[in-house]
């Protein structure tokens, strides 16, 4: 069997494209694992996977999560990585934190407790 030329190589390609969506169109798509986990790709860099329990668990509770969300989110003027002055944590570890120190994170190292 020849070789493919590269008009023809070309076309496949183009035809390939017409078939198959174009990745990272912002929409989620949902996938099931082998051992039976459910993803969630287009979230972010990776996907959210849980089992079937703790998906209905989780949509159970989606009201409160989406209250305790808008509660503790931080003014939409900070920056997203470093909300408070000082802060060297990334936002997801601070605005969930309580919100003891200027940006509710507390480290306790040897009996030391460091908020920052």
């Amino acid at each position: 069997m020849a070789e493919p030329s590269y008009e023809e190589l070309k076309a496949q390609l183009e035809e390939l494209k017409k078939q198959s969506p174009a990745k990272r169109t912002g929409a989620l798509e949902f996938r099931v694992g082998e051992k039976g986990g459910v993803s969630v790709y287009g979230l972010g860099r990776f996907p959210v996977t849980l089992y079937y329990e703790q998906w209905i668990r989780l949509l159970d509770v989606s009201a409160d999560l989406r209250t305790f969300l808008e509660e503790t989110s931080p003014p939409a003027s900070s920056n997203s990585r470093n909300p408070s002055p000082g802060c060297y944590f990334p936002r997801s570890a601070c605005w969930l934190a309580s919100a003891r120190s200027p940006c509710g994170v507390e480290i306790t190292t040897s009996g030391r407790r460091i908020a920052l």
